[in-house]
């Protein structure tokens, strides 16, 4: 990168905005909701962030950096502590990276492209221009990657952002379009396969777009999904099986496991006649405390859950 030798602070933000599309520490706390004194902190005493000095000392943000901050408040609000974040971060961001062939940062603008066009959409709430776009993402890259990488990360940020008139209702007009397409695309997938598969939300752990999205993730040639309502109480769950008969009951949260969980797991597994398995980022939180036990762990990722329920439904992967 080339260094930067204007005299004037603005006048080398002006230049990196142009040539790098790098942001001042400024503008990333007006797009993260994060306080510079915060940004800071986390560059100095725990190294989840790296940005680039200017001659003069100045920090500039790539939008990788705006996304992995993005990232950080994701697991601080899931209860994870800001000093183990890096070891997570750790363990996922390479496999984003080795996901593709091209430079990470040619990927973040691709998928930056996508998302304001969806945004454009939804800002409008024209639905048939949300349905074009969406239509043109899916026939772009696979489903991990659009849900992953393009829509979930667009569908934070405007959770996150509904101070303003109107920004509640534009996030609610996206939910509800999101949630209306994965359940559609799971009961299609699901019409031809019998429904070997249950899956749940560990209560208050994650939202129902959440919940539908790993259920997709989930869903396959193999075996046909069934999704439990949200809700759904966790003492019943040995009464819903026994109804169903599944071969594997999934159980989804998104939240820092808690202490009690891996027994209150180890206990519902001894009432049940089909394999339990943890989903979503609790699982990859979770895996040590549930090491040697009967509980699977199925990760977070896409590709890797279903790979995962596949090796544990073959009797290929222990638990």
């Amino acid at each position: 990168m080339p260094v930067m030798t204007d005299a004037s602070p603005a006048a080398q933000v002006s230049v990196a905005l142009e040539r790098e599309e790098l942001f001042p520490i400024r503008e990333v706390s007006r797009l993260t909701g994060v306080n510079p004194v915060t940004l800071r902190a986390w560059e100095r005493r725990y190294g989840l962030i790296e940005p680039t000095r200017t001659e003069s000392g100045h920090r500039l943000y790539s939008m990788t950096d705006i996304e992995r901050v993005r990232s950080i408040v994701e697991w601080i609000d899931r209860g994870v502590a800001v000093s183990k974040v890096g070891k997570i971060l750790a363990k996922t961001e390479p496999l984003k990276v080795l996901a593709h062939l091209i430079p990470d940062d040619l990927v973040q603008a691709d998928y930056l492209q996508w998302q304001h066009q969806v945004q454009r959409a939804v800002s409008s709430f024209d639905d048939l221009e949300l349905d074009r776009v969406y239509g043109q993402i899916f026939s772009s890259y696979s489903l991990p990657v659009v849900f992953q990488d393009i829509l979930l990360p667009l569908w934070r940020q405007l959770l996150q952002r509904q101070e303003a008139f109107g920004q509640t209702s534009e996030w609610l007009f996206f939910d509800g379009y999101l949630r209306t397409r994965v359940l559609q695309r799971i009961i299609a997938l699901r019409s031809a396969q019998p429904r070997k598969i249950v899956v749940g939300a560990l209560a208050g752990q994650c939202r129902e777009l959440e919940l539908l999205v790993a259920a997709l993730f989930l869903s396959g040639s193999e075996s046909g999904v069934r999704v439990l309502t949200s809700g759904q109480p966790f003492d019943e769950l040995t009464l819903v099986c026994e109804k169903i008969k599944p071969q594997a009951l999934v159980l989804v949260s998104n939240h820092a496991p808690t202490v009690e969980l891996p027994r209150r797991l180890n206990r519902l597994a001894l009432s049940l006649d089909c394999q339990v398995l943890l989903a979503g980022d609790a699982a990859d939180l979770a895996q040590d405390s549930l090491a040697g036990s009967s509980i699977g762990c199925l990760g977070n990722e896409g590709a890797t859950m279903r790979q995962r329920l596949s090796q544990f439904l073959a009797g290929k992967l222990d638990t």
